[in-house]
This record gives structure tokens, sequence and C-alpha cells, in this order.
């Protein structure tokens, strides 16, 4: 089974970062209001995510992307995009 590291922006730029083993349906369940964080977002659409083999690989990088150099990385591959 794989795993996604992935990030949610909304339209307003506001930024959230999960993962999950089924990135489509994870994201219905964030546009259907399922998770408190994002439920006051709006038009939330992925804007980068990466594919791990383990769960291990992928909680590692997700903790990274909430960090300071973890961000700084994000906005250098979002505004590239």
């Amino acid at each position: 089974m794989d795993y996604y590291v992935y990030v949610l922006e909304d339209v307003n730029g506001k930024k959230y970062k999960g993962i999950t083993n089924n990135l489509d349906r994870r994201l219905q369940e964030h546009r259907r209001g399922k998770t408190i964080t994002t439920s006051k977002m709006k038009d939330i659409r992925v804007s980068y995510y990466e594919q791990y083999a383990t769960f291990v690989e992928a909680r590692a990088r997700e903790v990274y992307f909430k960090t300071a150099a973890g961000r700084r990385f994000l906005k250098s591959k979002l505004l590239g995009q």
C-alpha cells in the first residue's frame, strides 16, 4: 500500500499538510467538512503531493513539511509550478 503526503490550499492561500493512503477519498472528506481544520477552507485543491511506500517514510516527510525548512521547501516548489 502506498502513502501520500499532501498539501491542500484554498482560495486565500491557506495551506494544510496531511497524510493518507487514498488521496482521492481524503480530498473528498476534506471538501465535505469531515476535518475540523479544513472545514472552513473554501475551494480546496491539492497543490502538492509525494508518494511513499511506507507509512514511516510518509510520516517523516509530513513532519518535515510542518517545520520552517519544510515550509520553505514547499514555497519554492509551489512557486515553481
